[in-house]
């Protein structure tokens, strides 16, 4: 007797969508991972340089701003869609597939929301901070 189950058949292409995302996400973040890797670990003095002056002075720059919230959206967008195939594969019930894409879904969620928001809101130059810590254009 065969153990597997049959899904319905639907019309939507939400599957094919999801294959070629994590295909196209994952090419993409491969480049975005080496071009972060380059320029904080190769350029300038290694990994000796990074500090929160590093961090502050990289995000002090729009570009490296949306830089990261790219490399953090995709990166979340393409684990989670990776770990929700997972969900569909392994589990038995509809109900525990549910409850199972439910805490993905708030996870993945609150860590981009979390992290986004982090990313926007820094502040480069801390009230209260000791100043060598602090990087050279901060008053």
């Amino acid at each position: 007797m065969n153990s597997y189950r049959r899904r319905p058949v639907t019309n939507s292409n939400f599957e094919l969508m999801a294959w070629l995302f994590m295909r196209w996400s994952g090419a993409l973040l491969v480049a975005l991972i080496f071009v972060h890797l380059f320029v904080n670990l190769v350029l300038g003095d290694g990994i000796q340089q990074i500090d929160f002056a590093f961090v502050a002075g990289k995000w002090a720059s729009p570009f490296w701003q949306w830089f990261d919230l790219i490399m953090l959206w995709l990166a979340m967008l393409h684990g989670t869609n990776g770990l929700r195939v997972i969900i569909n594969d392994y589990t038995d019930t509809s109900r525990s597939r549910l409850m199972l894409k439910t805490v993905l879904l708030s996870c993945s969620l609150s860590i981009i929301a979390l992290g986004s928001l982090v990313i926007f809101t820094f502040d480069p130059c801390p009230v209260n901070a000791s100043v060598e810590s602090l990087p050279e254009f901060c008053p």
